[in-house]
């Protein structure tokens, strides 16, 4: 079932108004608030998320099997992919692709406030994350 049925079968409305996105636990300090995905609507076919990561922030390398695009507010973020660094900044996207080796980091001073697009949806059994 796609998530736009899946969606719509939980309504009888043409729309879904997600007013409590699943909060997702962490122990590094970062906030993600999934609003459509695996944790929050159960939706396999993509999952969007607003994050927030603090100062000084990074999560093991990954290599997962979904596209991901993120799309920066406010900061900026360094992102690494197969070994080449990328600063994306306040109001600039970008769009990992499937299969790439890549480590989402904050090294520096103020958060950053960001969303995230994951098609398929994110999930941890296809992320894929290096032991830190």
């Amino acid at each position: 079932m796609s998530w736009y049925l899946y969606l719509s079968a939980m309504s009888n409305k043409k729309y879904f108004k997600q007013a409590k996105p699943f909060r997702v636990p962490t122990t590094d300090g970062k906030l993600i608030e999934e609003h459509f995905g695996h944790a929050s609507t159960r939706t396999p076919e993509l999952s969007i998320a607003h994050m927030i990561a603090p100062p000084h922030w990074s999560e093991p390398h990954q290599k997962p099997e979904f596209d991901e695009v993120t799309i920066i507010l406010r900061g900026r973020q360094l992102i690494e992919v197969d070994g080449e660094k990328v600063e994306v900044s306040a109001g600039e996207t970008i769009l990992i692709k499937a299969g790439a080796r890549v480590q989402y980091s904050n090294p520096y001073e103020e958060e950053t406030e960001y969303w995230s697009v994951c098609v398929p949806a994110f999930d941890i059994n296809t992320v894929h994350r290096e032991d830190e």
